[in-house]
């Protein structure tokens, strides 16, 4: 049961601070190019991994963060507020690379060049 309450809480945040990421002022944040990749929560539920991807790369992403980070006060706030919650996880952003990878596996099939079969397949 404690499993199925993590991962709903995990999907709920990453919900959240998704949406909320248009509303950060923070230059250091390009909500149009960053994705929420994914949260793990911890069993106690006091702390929250949120691994933040940017199409920027890595560099871009690790800047991210950094405005992420500041603005963690504000991103818990709201989790506590739409969760309804008496005290949200404390949050720590890691930068993903995992955007970036899929761009370039997806680049790497394209440059095959695969004929198609006759049957579709």
């Amino acid at each position: 049961m404690a499993d199925f309450k993590a991962a709903r809480l995990s999907s709920d945040i990453q919900r959240i601070i998704g949406g909320k990421l248009r509303d950060l002022k923070d230059p250091r944040i390009d909500a149009e190019k960053m994705t929420v990749v994914r949260v793990e929560v911890s069993r106690d539920r006091s702390v929250a991994r949120v691994y933040v991807s940017h199409l920027g790369g890595m560099s871009a992403a690790k800047e991210a963060v950094k405005g992420l980070e500041s603005a963690s006060g504000l991103l818990r706030h709201e989790i506590v507020a739409v969760l309804g919650i008496r005290k949200a996880p404390e949050l720590r952003f890691i930068p993903d690379d995992s955007a970036e990878y899929s761009a370039h596996i997806s680049k790497m099939l394209k440059e095959l060049n695969l004929p198609e079969d006759s049957d579709g397949e």
